[in-house]
This record gives structure tokens, sequence and C-alpha cells, in this order.
């Protein structure tokens, strides 16, 4: 029984002396939550769709849909942002209203990654008026997205 005892005691001593590594490991885990990213936050009460563009080395992009529930948050770029510029095109999922803006870009029914920015509607596109986001080459951004935009032309 005593050797057990010793072995139960070794183990604890163990545990206890990995403890401050761990903690350690939290604190610097903890450090990598403040992550650089293009964040949208829909502040509205509708679920609201969401569109990026931004320049490659490929050339212009534009991906969608992203799907941003009522008061929450989506990250449309995760990581790092390379450029000063993204632009952004948003609408309300009901029909209500977009946030938009004046550089247009091409955009799909559907969930979609289109490069180029010309000839929208003779590649099977739309063409819809983005918002510029100059974020003055900060490595993260983030646009919060007001209540219900007035209309269908509305730019917030």
């Amino acid at each position: 029984m005593f050797r057990t005892l010793s072995h139960a005691y070794r183990s604890i001593a163990r545990i206890v002396a990995l403890i401050p590594l761990l903690a350690g490991a939290a604190v610097f885990a903890s450090t990598g939550d403040a992550r650089a990213d293009f964040r949208v936050c829909n502040g509205t009460q509708s679920l609201v769709g969401g569109a990026i563009g931004y320049r490659t080395q490929e050339g212009w992009v534009t991906e969608g849909w992203w799907q941003i529930p009522a008061n929450s948050c989506a990250t449309l770029i995760e990581g790092q942002l390379g450029s000063r510029y993204y632009y952004l095109y948003a609408e309300d999922a009901g029909g209500g209203g977009r946030w938009a803006g004046d550089i247009n870009m091409c955009v799909a029914d559907n969930e979609f990654r289109i490069v180029g920015v010309e000839d929208c509607f003779a590649r099977g596109f739309q063409r819809v008026g983005f918002k510029e986001y100059d974020t003055g080459r900060q490595g993260s951004w983030m646009v919060q997205l007001s209540d219900a935009p007035e209309g269908p032309e509305s730019n917030n």
C-alpha cells in the first residue's frame, strides 16, 4: 500500500509541475485570439447575405455569399489582410435593402468565386455596386452593418 501511495504522490507531483507550463501555454494561446481578419458584423434583426471583392495576383476577385445572421459576425477573409482596399456588397435576405457602393463587380446567385470584373452579364453573372473600404493597410478590419438600410439604393 505504501508503494501505491508513493506512486500516486509522484503522479500528482508531475501534474503539479506541469501546471505552470499549461498556464503559460494558455496565455500564449489566448494572445492568438487577436487574429487578423476581414469581418462583417450584422447589427440588424434580419439575415444578411454578403460578398467581398479584392485584388489578387490573378486580378480582381469577388466571393460570396456569406450568410450573416441577425446580431452576429462573419469572417469573410481569414488571416492577415494583404491589400489596402476591400469592397463589400451586402443585402437583406428579405429584400428590404442593401449596403452597396459605386464600384461595379460581378456576383452570382449561389456561392461563387469570380475572377475579373469585366463583362459580368456576358459571362452569366450579375453586376452590383460594391462599397470601397480603405483599410490603411491594417492587418484586420471590421465592418458594422447598422439597422436595415433605407431601401434598395441605400449606401451605409
